[in-house]
């Protein structure tokens, strides 16, 4: 793992203009020695790929991190000689390159579904009278007591990205509800991040807050040059990926800046309450 500091990352709110060396810009309320990321990652590598600073960020300001991988890999081979091996090899090459991240191989989490089938599976009960991802999902968060969720991006990346972020998007709020209380009963998480691995983020939030669509992130990390050549030495331990990433890996180029290098997040609220307060405003000024 790389000797990374707080002070070597710098954070910022693109939707406020603004800038820090806390982390807390873009994990409201952060809790040292009191956080735990759960990083979902649909394949193996995504998480490293698209989140890889946000993780060394949040090591560095005392985190525990957890990267919850959903897909098995049996699709992730270049030749057909590797197709029977393809799924044991992903395993051992994925401890390889987060333990190089400084992630413990009991923090890795291989939750089995199989590539490009996640989404059918998404729910508690299917029609087959099998359980779902939810029941993997909402008890495991809850026995690690995890207090932020970071997901994929779900705009028209890939068919297991869309699929994981729901996931997240939807299960990570039951965690603290008032249900299940067979699985423990643990507080909320108290924020959620979206990471992009390759596609540009949806521009709902933009949108939204009335902002430029082509900055659609609004939150960003600037990682020194230390933490990109971990990412990358990481990236290189899935070997067997090599032809597969080749061109997110290039992709990375165009994160450099001159102070560093940069990734970008969305910030978003799982559960956005109804405010009845602009209905009652338009409704008093029709006549």
């Amino acid at each position: 793992m790389p000797s990374l500091e707080p002070k070597d990352f710098t954070y910022y709110d693109l939707r406020q203009g603004s800038k820090s060396s806390d982390i807390a810009t873009i994990f409201s309320g952060w809790r040292p020695g009191d956080e735990r990321l759960a990083v979902f990652s649909p394949h193996d590598d995504d998480a490293a790929l698209g989140a890889g600073y946000l993780m060394l960020a949040a090591q560095a300001n005392g985190a525990e991190i957890y990267v919850c991988i959903f897909c098995d890999g049996w699709a992730g081979y270049s030749t057909p000689a590797e197709a029977a091996t393809i799924v044991e090899v992903r395993a051992q090459e994925t401890l390889a390159s987060y333990g190089h991240l400084g992630i413990d191989a009991k923090h890795v989490l291989r939750m089995g579904w199989r590539d490009f089938s996640v989404l059918p599976y998404i729910g508690w009960y299917l029609d087959s009278g099998k359980t779902g991802t939810t029941a993997s999902v909402v008890p495991t968060l809850r026995r690690l007591g995890i207090t932020r969720m970071v997901i994929p991006n779900g705009y028209r990346e890939h068919i297991d990205h869309e699929a994981v972020h729901r996931i997240g998007a939807y299960d990570g709020p039951q965690v603290g509800d008032a249900i299940l209380s067979e699985y423990g009963l643990v507080p909320p998480v108290r924020s959620s991040l979206i990471y992009a691995v390759w596609a540009d983020l949806s521009p709902e939030d933009a949108l939204v807050s009335h902002q430029d669509v082509r900055i659609r992130a609004n939150r960003a990390i600037v990682a020194p040059d230390a933490a990109e050549q971990a990412i990358m030495q990481s990236l290189r331990l899935f070997k067997s990926q090599g032809k597969v990433i080749e061109g997110l890996v290039d992709q990375r180029a165009g994160r450099r800046r001159h102070d560093g290098w940069l990734e970008v997040y969305q910030a978003f609220d799982a559960r956005p309450i109804l405010d009845y307060g602009p209905y009652h405003k338009l409704l008093d000024g029709i006549a």
